[in-house]
């Protein structure tokens, strides 16, 4: 526990004036993000006596080791800075709203010269009009497959799009009359654009020109006895009636408006937002977080604004919100939404009338929801707890693991060894704090050196992080310079970012050829996707062997606070370093089922990884051997010879050809070619027969080789 004194500033030091500020705890790692009109005035508030702080801003305040602050000219910009750096570092005591699952939309991308109706979900995409949020996906296809007897738009994939068009016959929608079927040319792209406009302009509200102009074609078709298609238009009126029928009007004066309502007790607050479009109910939405600040009714709006609004533009911000407290100061926020909208934006609490009625429907829906979270999550608690008492009790560990690391080693038959690293928190998956490394310290297969070279690695990162914060146990640095040279020679080590799927040569912690530890850290800037936090609980995937290899690699670098454990498969047996017995839980323990999953999550990470490391092997062909020879000449040369048979065939002059070959180049293609070996022809298994085809002009591999020729049979192989 930190003493905020260690870290305050001098006085006279912090400016008067608005700006945002970090809090950063012992490893750099940003915890809090906070705005305010005077830094000055907000900051001094931290720094008094902790008796008279509030329980969750104490903790906050001992738990920080440092203050930053950045200063702005206007509260406006402030506000835009608070929402992307909690977007950015995601603090740990910063108020975040989560959707509580991932609301589907109805989609119409604009943007295509067929504009096509689907259900997205999601991040929004520029240039596609969204309507929505629904509850179900169901709803979606339903609203739709109404309106498409008056709007016959395209909702086919890309993939059906084009085979239709190859094949000049439309798919059954375009036989049946619910698509205008452009793939077969049977509409021009701007008839179907305007289509596509008269769908949207339904959605959105204006539904009134296109019931009445069905109305007189209806009466038109009467008066002149072509009864069959009055019937028809008969109909599409009332699917466009029974369409508008799921949006109960709730405003009569066609308003658009978002209501948003927070429910909140000591703990927690779940808020819900309604979106009416011209006067009906077009979607809802909620959200549930933790109160871990001190915060207030009109804070807890802010936060939810800009999480609702920070990433939308135009009329995807209505003119109008009703909220159930206002933002203090409120000012800046409504610019702030008038900014997003290009337009003026009425940020107001209802004081009577039909707003205010449904304003109490919000408010109820949010209540309903907060109840339900609740008692959702108290048995979820329970049972978690249960869990890691369960583990703690079974293991002998002084503490329940809050935080569980596990570790998977995968190959194919020795081929692409990698390594996963999973995280579990409170006995929750987190996913941002996954890691994947590839084994390149030595070849072959081999899962106990491998487990041990992960472990070294991982909490030689660990260590080295110490180290630059100064947090050293007496004996550590010495016997992290042991732990290094014991892999000295192994080369760069690599991991893989979870989130970005990018190789990435380790910074803190990597070992070089000669067994030096670099001491620069990936991310200076307190982001959490870093190795800083230790696990209480180390679980390998195996039995004695693997248990035995990472103690050993944890004993190597000094380090004796972290428990170690293994969970075999065979019999799902519990093994610790040093027994000769395993640990048997019982098969109904909440504590086993825990190490399960968190096993089953490593193993299939590790999985993952592997087939994708195997499939990229697969598609290499002999184009990617030859030095200096880039993405964009291969395939240029691709294009020009039509396939890598041709070109192996090719004389130099004949390569020289292409643009951007020189003959140095061209020569080294073609040295390259004639020792590489041809890939093995493709054979028809049921008759044994040879294929003899021709290669494609266009292939799946990187180097223009069919991906298909020669490949070993996975069921050959064992995957582990």
């Amino acid at each position: 526990m930190a003493d905020p004194s260690s870290y305050r500033p001098r006085p006279g030091e912090i400016p008067d004036s608005p700006g945002v500020y970090r809090f950063r705890d012992e490893h750099r790692r940003v915890i809090y993000v906070g705005k305010a009109k005077s830094l000055r005035q907000r900051l001094a508030n931290y720094f008094q006596d902790l008796a008279n702080l509030h329980p969750r801003t104490r903790t906050m305040v001992t738990t920080a080791a440092s203050v930053e602050w950045t200063v702005v000219s206007t509260e406006v910009e402030a506000l835009q800075l608070e929402y992307s750096w909690i977007k950015e570092y995601d603090p740990r005591f910063n108020v975040k709203y989560r959707d509580d699952k991932s609301y589907p939309y109805l989609a119409v991308t604009m943007n295509e010269e067929f504009p096509r109706v689907q259900v997205m979900r999601g991040h929004k995409k520029k240039g596609v009009r969204y309507f929505g949020p629904y509850g179900h996906a169901w709803a979606i296809r339903d609203t739709v497959d109404l309106l498409l007897r008056v709007f016959p738009v395209r909702t086919c994939s890309a993939g059906v799009f084009k085979n239709a068009a190859r094949t000049g016959r439309p798919c059954l929608l375009g036989y049946i009359g619910k698509c205008s079927a452009p793939c077969v040319g049977r509409i021009s792209p701007e008839d179907h654009q305007e289509l596509a406009e008269e769908f949207c302009d339904f959605m959105a509200g204006r539904t009134g020109t296109y019931l009445r102009r069905l109305e007189k074609q209806m009466m038109e078709a009467a008066e002149e006895m072509e009864y069959e298609r009055a019937a028809r238009l008969r109909d599409d009126i009332e699917a466009l009636k029974k369409a508008m029928e799921k949006n109960a009007v709730v405003l009569a004066d066609a308003t658009d408006a978002d209501l948003i309502a927070v429910a909140e007790d000591e703990l927690e607050a779940a808020v819900q937002i309604f979106h009416v479009r011209g006067g009906r109910v077009r979607g809802q939405r909620g959200w549930v977080t933790d109160k871990v600040e001190e915060i207030t009714t009109g804070a807890l709006v802010e936060h939810a604004l800009q999480q609702l609004y920070g990433e939308e533009t135009g009329d995807a911000v209505p003119k109008e919100v009703l909220v159930p407290a206002l933002p203090e100061p409120v000012d800046p926020v409504q610019e702030w939404l008038a900014g997003r909208r290009g337009a003026n934006v009425s940020l107001r609490i209802p004081q009577r009338g039909d707003k205010k009625a449904l304003m109490e429907t919000v408010q109820r829906n949010a209540q309903q929801a907060l109840v339900l979270h609740k008692t959702k999550r108290a048995s979820d608690l329970t049972t978690r707890s249960r869990a890691l008492e369960e583990i703690a009790e079974a293991l002998d560990l002084d503490s329940a693991p809050l935080r569980i690391e596990c570790y998977d080693i995968s190959h194919l038959q020795g081929d692409d060894v990698v390594a996963s690293m999973v995280v579990f928190e409170d006995g929750l998956q987190r996913k941002s704090e996954y890691r994947r490394f590839q084994i390149k310290g030595f070849a072959g297969q081999d899962d106990v050196r491998s487990m041990h070279e992960v472990i070294t690695r991982r909490f030689r990162r660990y260590l080295a992080e110490k180290e630059k914060t100064g947090e050293w146990a007496d004996g550590t640095e010495d016997a992290l310079a042991d732990g290094a040279g014991a892999l000295t020679g192994m080369g760069a080590l690599t991991d893989t970012d979870a989130l970005t799927g990018t190789d990435t040569v380790i910074g803190t912690g990597a070992v070089s050829g000669t067994g030096e530890i670099s001491t620069s850290l990936k991310d200076d800037e307190g982001r959490p996707k870093k190795f800083a936090y230790p696990p209480q609980l180390v679980v390998v995937d195996g039995g004695q062997p693997q248990v035995a290899a990472a103690r050993r690699a944890l004993d190597e670098l000094g380090i004796d606070d972290i428990a170690v454990c293994g969970l075999a498969k065979r019999l799902e047996e519990v093994w610790l370093p040093g027994d000769d017995d395993p640990v048997v839980l019982p098969r109904t323990s909440e504590g086993l089922y825990l190490l399960q999953r968190v096993r089953d999550e490593a193993h299939r990470f590790a999985i993952t990884y592997q087939r994708t490391k195997r499939a990229k092997r697969f598609r290499a062909g002999p184009l990617d051997d030859v030095p200096g020879l880039g993405e964009t000449r291969k395939q240029a040369l691709i294009k020009h010879f039509g396939s890598v048979k041709k070109l192996r065939s090719a004389t130099i002059e004949q390569i020289q050809e292409v643009p951007g070959i020189g003959r140095k180049t061209a020569e080294t293609i073609a040295a390259a070619l004639a020792t590489a070996v041809p890939a093995a022809p493709a054979v028809n298994t049921a008759t044994g027969e040879i294929i003899e085809e021709e290669e494609p002009e266009t292939t799946a591999g990187s180097s223009g080789e069919p991906v298909t020729a020669g490949l070993p049979d996975e069921r050959r192989g064992q995957e582990t």
